[in-house]
């Protein structure tokens, strides 16, 4: 997926402006894939130059309507067709979990609890969203129901997660990194130096 399919999609619905496509980003599939506003209109110019969309009608201080063109309908479609092959997402948290154990043991615990807290406050601002919105007005907001329905759950997930990896952490056994194995003492030679040192006779 990528902001050109996700704006695509969005105007095969109705038509609107970058500030419509703007406050759809901040209150429903940003929550997917985020976008400032700056990549929308940067990606609605590349959109128009390609003739996808179209400019329908313009407004005051630059304002433009955006509708979808015949060939942007059908990009549309064939981007939905696509059969595309798992493969694992990048998640920067989770590669530093990976390393965590170069942190002091309580540093890198308190990592993962502030990981579960920052979730949950996600989690209950999904909540809030879901409760105060009418999610039956077409096929758009029905869809983005779905959307919006996996991300509480993954953020319940992660909260779950997070809590019980603190907790691995905390009752573990193996000793945290010291400052010998993170940097060797300057005075002492390296293990390269004292092969060189008895290779030399000295």
């Amino acid at each position: 997926m990528s902001l050109r399919n996700a704006l695509l999609g969005l105007l095969v619905f109705r038509p609107g402006s970058g500030y419509d496509l703007l406050k759809m980003f901040d209150t429903s599939l940003g929550y997917v894939w985020p976008a400032k506003q700056s990549q929308i209109y940067g990606e609605l110019t590349k959109l128009d130059a390609t003739g996808l969309i179209k400019v329908t009608e313009e407004g005051p201080r630059g304002r433009k309507q955006y509708s979808l063109t015949p060939e942007g309908h059908a990009e549309t479609l064939r981007w939905l067709s696509e059969t595309r092959e798992s493969r694992p997402l990048r998640n920067p948290m989770l590669l530093q979990t990976f390393f965590l154990g170069l942190l002091p043991r309580e540093e890198a615990v308190q990592r993962l609890l502030d990981h579960a807290e920052a979730s949950a406050k996600e989690h209950d601002a999904l909540v809030t969203l879901r409760d105060t919105e009418e999610w039956d007005k077409d096929m758009l907001t029905v869809c983005g129901r779905l959307v919006l329905e996996h991300g509480i759950r993954q953020r319940v997930l992660e909260q779950e997660w997070a809590h019980w990896a603190a907790e691995q952490l905390r009752s573990g056994h193996i000793a945290g990194p010291t400052e010998e194995t993170v940097a060797p003492d300057a005075d002492e030679p390296s293990t390269d130096d004292a092969v060189e040192q008895a290779h030399s006779g000295r």
